[in-house]
């Protein structure tokens, strides 16, 4: 029985999968390549892994390119250009099986969808870069540029398209077309401007404020929009049958127009201001209903027979710039579109070009009769144009280059006549080559032609202040030794106008700092109301204005905003106006300042963070700043985001970082008297004890406590005590009238002790030169062996006593002035800063000030490492604050002292005595 039983079973068992009606098909295999499975083979069930391939590979391409050919300024757009030839049949497709495994036919398609998806944001993204108010603004100036820069290129690209069409219509794979539609479409690839990168290019180089980049923005407006239109018409007479459903595809595209802008518009506009997107930015839901209106438009273009791009160009075209709605919007898509999407469009237009085609004289002769075409007609045409204009000949010049400029714009409209089957793979690496050759040339032949040297000289021209060959056309510069001696003592004597670089979080600190320059505040009396005047209240005064002092202090400030490569931060560069009148920061700067009894300005740079130093140099040429105001950062980084969500220590923020070059930079060739402010809680509130993530609460506590924070009480001892070590040489020249100048205010005291070296070395019986003295030396201290020493050191006793004795009797009351005989002056000074400073906590801040020292007589390298060994720190604590602010600075860091930092140091060609 039990025999049978087993083998009824076992029969049972073995006939099971026979009897499955799929027992011939297996299930595929799930383990992936852990069963043996080759990630790289094409499954048209499962294609994203091998669109993964291609993603990575792609991406990774056109970043290391992109790299090198930054460093020559080259837009993003050359290397993605480049990387698409490299991964095509140009180079990389020539290795025997590569195309087959990275690229292969049947995996193409999915790449396009991807591709073309990202390429319809990105035109919306155009459409919304291209500000119609500059086209209407300076319609004058784009019409004239934009057409001539436009009909010449158009003309020249017709002429050129009768010898391409008769060559290469004989290729395989093309739809017979007449010979009118390819000269429209060839006119259209020759005569284009690459909006996008003409204004990532000119914010480069610093010229949409200039008349160049007015002119060239403007008529790049008009180019990109009449050359779309064109590009539209051209691609709707291929896809029609006839001519009369081209006219009815024309029409219906015309009607569409005036539907988005007179139904679609309006109705947007309503609703983003109903959810206070315009004023706040869009929401989450705002951004999904306009990249769904982008895609519907996209969808109604493509299937009346025009390309879906030019839907969302529309779209982009209609949305409002209000409030920079536009900025914003752009900043909630284009990161995913640049970085991910458009390099996948510029990936398949590398697979389509082949530079093996162009293998006959012919072909080169075209190649080189296309780029010459291309370039000549766009240059001659804006040149003659911008001449017109009144322009000078170089500005003109410049213009012309700037407006053939082809980029991306060029390589889509390539893509579409590719697609179209206008265009053959041999044209099309023809028209590829012109694109690359000449969006290559644009920024060095514009850098040639328009160097920031001759802007600025052609700006004083312009003024008036210079005739054309440079020399000064102002009042009379031969003046009397005499009177040159009196204003420049006048200049030394005062700070008249001074240039603050503006950070958020800075703002505490140069507010108070500020609040000491400003002086006092004016006595306004009191005041009536005017219905109230003469009813028996009160008699309203004549003139109830307060009086002000005939010259305030001039304050500019500057704030700079990093220019990315992202499009927003182009788009904000080039709506600079709007964007510094609603900076929260500058609007903050100017209302404290004129609280204060100061006459303030704002100005809003967006530039790239290595231009950083040149750009304040620049502004503080421009503005004629006697002094620039440069906070430390708080983070050590340029960028203020890291400061407001990372805390660093106090020295973390001042070791090697871009801050730190960014001040070194600065200071070697600065332009005027200079101040480095490290702040060290100097009129904050000062840091809250960080109480980590543990907590306990109690019934009690749950029910008295709520975690909210304790109000500050008003400041009740508002003094602010300076100390300043002087050492000698024009920078400390230059920081005592400084300390002066903020003694005026009464809460402000002052000490200031001469560092007498010299004589504690002839005490000590050691003669100064040409010899070291041995005390100096053994307490790590080297004085210059040099015969003017002794004369340097009598200079600047007599600066110091005669700056003593030029003091107001209310100056002399809080300002202490003595006298630091010492052989060891870093030692001493940091005692005495210790005894100084740092004495009342309840104070709004105290403050060290020093010069920078560069003509100082006296080395103290030796003497700074005693110092950082007896502290417990290291020669590197603060070595690059030694390099940029002086060992003095560096040992005031390393040490901790309780005060903040202001180094100065005076213009090179300053003021000695």
């Amino acid at each position: 029985m039990a025999s049978t039983v087993t083998s009824i079973v076992t029969h049972t068992l073995t006939k099971t999968p026979s009897t499955s009606p799929t027992s011939g098909v297996r299930v595929a295999h799930q383990g992936g390549i852990l069963e043996g499975a080759n990630p790289s083979v094409y499954d048209s069930k499962n294609p994203i892994i091998i669109f993964i391939i291609q993603a990575g590979i792609i991406i990774i391409c056109c970043r290391l390119l992109h790299y090198p050919l930054s460093k020559i300024r080259q837009p993003r757009v050359i290397a993605e250009i480049i990387g698409g030839i490299l991964l095509g049949p140009s180079v990389l497709g020539r290795i025997p099986g590569f195309s087959d495994a990275i690229f292969p036919k049947a995996s193409i398609p999915t790449l396009s969808l991807a591709a073309n998806l990202g390429l319809v944001l990105f035109l919306f993204l155009v459409g919304l870069e291209v500000d119609l108010r500059l086209l209407l603004s300076n319609w004058r100036v784009a019409l004239s540029v934009g057409a001539a820069g436009m009909a010449l290129p158009f003309g020249l690209g017709c002429a050129i398209a009768y010898g391409l069409y008769h060559q290469f219509r004989t290729e395989a794979g093309l739809v017979p077309i007449s010979f009118g539609t390819y000269m429209l479409f060839v006119g259209v690839a020759t005569a284009i401007t690459a909006f996008p990168v003409l204004c990532r290019i000119l914010t480069e180089l610093k010229l949409l404020q200039d008349n160049v980049g007015v002119v060239v923005l403007s008529a790049g407006v008009g180019n990109d929009v009449v050359g779309w239109i064109l590009l539209a018409l051209c691609v709707a007479l291929v896809n029609a049958g006839s001519g009369i459903t081209a006219l009815w595809i024309l029409l219906t595209c015309v009607a569409y127009i005036l539907f988005l802008v007179y139904a679609v518009r309006p109705a947007l506009v309503w609703i983003l201001r109903r959810t206070g997107s315009i004023q706040n930015g869009p929401t989450q839901s705002m951004v999904g209903l306009t990249v769904l209106l982008t895609l519907a438009s996209a969808f109604f273009t493509g299937i009346i027979g025009v390309h879906p791009i030019f839907g969302a160009f529309l779209v982009g075209l209609i949305c409002p710039h209000d409030g920079g709605f536009a900025i914003k919007l752009t900043e909630k898509i284009e990161d995913l579109v640049t970085v991910f999407f458009l390099p996948l469009y510029f990936a398949l237009s590398g697979l389509s070009t082949n530079i093996g085609l162009l293998d006959s004289g012919i072909t080169w002769a075209y190649v080189i009769g296309v780029i010459a075409v291309a370039f000549f007609g766009k240059f001659i045409g804006g040149t003659i144009a911008a001449r017109l204009c009144k322009l000078v000949w170089r500005e003109s010049f410049t213009v012309g280059v700037l407006m053939s400029c082809k980029g991306l714009v060029e390589l889509i409209v390539l893509n579409i006549g590719l697609q179209a089957k206008i265009l053959s793979q041999r044209t099309f690496t023809i028209f590829v080559v012109m694109a690359l050759v000449t969006t290559f040339a644009t920024t060095p032949l514009t850098s040639a032609l328009y160097p920031p040297w001759y802007r600025k000289k052609l700006a004083a021209w312009k003024r008036g202040e210079i005739d054309w060959d440079g020399n000064s056309l102002g009042q009379d510069t031969q003046s009397s030794d005499e009177d040159a001696i009196t204003a420049d003592k006048l200049q030394a004597s005062d700070i008249r106008r001074l240039l603050v670089y503006l950070r958020l979080e800075s703002l505490p600190s140069l507010f108070t700092f500020l609040s000491l320059l400003g002086g006092e505040k004016p006595e306004s009396g009191n005041h009536v109301h005017p219905s109230k005047v003469g009813a028996g209240v009160g008699e309203q005064p004549e003139d109830t204005t307060p009086l002000l002092r005939k010259r305030p202090l001039q304050v500019h400030g500057l704030r700079m905003l990093e220019l990315s490569e992202r499009l927003s931060s182009v788009m904000k560069d080039s709506e600079i106006d709007d964007v510094a009148t609603k900076d929260p920061v500058v609007n903050s700067f100017c209302s404290f300042g004129q609280l204060n009894n100061l006459a303030v300005s704002g100005e809003v740079e967006i530039v790239p963070e290595g231009s950083y130093a040149e750009t304040v140099a620049q502004s503080a040429s421009n503005y004629g700043s006697d002094m620039v105001f440069l906070p430390w950062s708080e983070s050590g980084s340029l960028s203020e985001t890291d400061s407001t969500t990372v805390e660093h220590s106090a020295q973390h923020r001042l070791d090697n970082g871009p801050h730190s070059q960014f001040i070194s930079t600065f200071l070697s060739s600065a332009p005027c008297h200079t101040a480095v402010f490290v702040s060290n809680g100097f009129g904050t509130l000062g840091k809250k004890e960080h109480l980590g993530l543990a907590r306990t609460k109690s019934r009690l506590s749950l029910s008295s406590n709520h975690g909210h924070p304790q109000p500050a009480a008003p400041l009740a001892d508002r003094r602010h005590h300076i100390f300043f070590p002087f050492f000698g040489g024009l920078d400390d020249r230059i920081a005592m009238r400084f300390i002066l100048r903020l003694a005026r205010n009464a809460n402000v005291t002052a000490t200031i002790v001469f560092v007498d070296v010299e004589q504690a070395s002839k005490s000590e019986g050691v003669e100064v030169v040409p010899t070291q003295s041995e005390a100096a030396r053994k307490n790590g201290v080297q004085v210059s062996a040099s015969a003017s020493q002794e004369t340097f050191f009598e200079q600047e006793k007599g600066f110091f006593v005669s700056m003593k004795d030029s003091v107001s009797p209310e100056l002399d009351s809080r300002v202490l002035f003595d006298t630091l005989v010492t052989s060891r002056p870093l030692n001493d000074v940091f005692y005495r800063v210790r005894a100084e400073v740092g004495q009342s906590p309840k104070s709004s801040g105290d403050l060290v000030v020093l010069g920078r020292n560069r003509e100082s007589k006296i080395k103290l390298s030796a003497e700074l490492h005693q110092l950082l060994g007896f502290v417990g720190q290291t020669a590197h604590t603060g070595s690059d604050v030694s390099h940029s602010l002086g060992d003095i600075a560096q040992a005031m860091v390393a040490t901790e002292v309780k005060a903040s930092l202001l180094v100065i140091q005076a213009k090179k060609e300053g003021i000695i005595s």
